[in-house]
């Protein structure tokens, strides 16, 4: 197989699953339909998992003609074609500060299921009804990776990093009014914090969040160590 495919309009990375042990992410966003049947049925003709990321429903509808078995997570906005089983381990424990973060928060739990890890949710745990984080606290540390999803000021990343001693990925994101400046306010409180441990993605990133949390937790898991 060649280490790309070359579409004209897109180069494919064929050699990623080599490399990195994981196969490219399609982002949707900006494609046209045609172009996006086109790069799916590359991969897919490499016998290669395909995930698409910030797809729209039209995208989905579109690609279900062309795709039978393809699944779409609207909340999410990914589109994910499995022909190969990818056998999971570890545990990643998903938190949101609120129900409006949850978009994101689906995106990153996505993308740690598509490339290998099991993934357990706890939203609306956020800083304004804290006892609802403490009442799942001793279930969340069990996780072997944290990811924190908070818009506004974003304090929950903090907090949680401060109470927990495993790996933890905190992603800000757009919500919250205007003082918040899509998702600025929450990105320099959780880089500004002072709880160490905390790793902080861009705004509304659940992709990235979700890829490096299956990396650490499938390495804690001894599934991805090389000898």
């Amino acid at each position: 197989m060649k280490k790309y495919t070359d579409l004209g309009f897109a180069k494919l990375d064929n050699d990623r699953i080599c490399r990195k042990g994981t196969s490219e992410a399609v982002f949707c966003q900006c494609k046209t339909n045609e172009q996006l049947i086109k790069i799916f049925k590359s991969f897919i003709e490499n016998g290669q998992n395909v995930l698409g990321t910030r797809a729209t429903a039209e995208q989905y509808k579109a690609l279900k003609k062309e795709f039978e078995d393809i699944k779409y997570n609207e909340a999410a906005q990914t589109l994910v074609f499995s022909q190969k089983e990818v056998k999971k381990a570890g545990k990643i424990a998903i938190c949101t500060g609120g129900t409006g973060d949850i978009p994101v928060a689906e995106e990153a739990a996505e993308t740690a299921e598509f490339y290998g890890s099991f993934v357990e949710k706890y939203y609306d745990v956020g800083i304004a009804g804290i006892h609802r984080l403490f009442d799942k606290l001793e279930e969340i540390k069990k996780a072997n990776v944290i990811i924190c999803v908070a818009g506004m000021e974003g304090a929950l990343g903090g907090i949680l990093a401060g109470l927990v001693d495993v790996p933890l990925i905190s992603v800000p994101t757009s919500v919250g009014y205007g003082a918040s400046f899509q998702g600025l306010s929450a990105l320099l409180t959780m880089l500004n914090s002072c709880a160490e441990g905390m790793t902080v993605v861009n705004i509304d990133n659940g992709f990235g969040a979700g890829y490096s949390a299956n990396r650490i937790n499938r390495l804690i898991a001894g599934v991805d160590k090389k000898d």
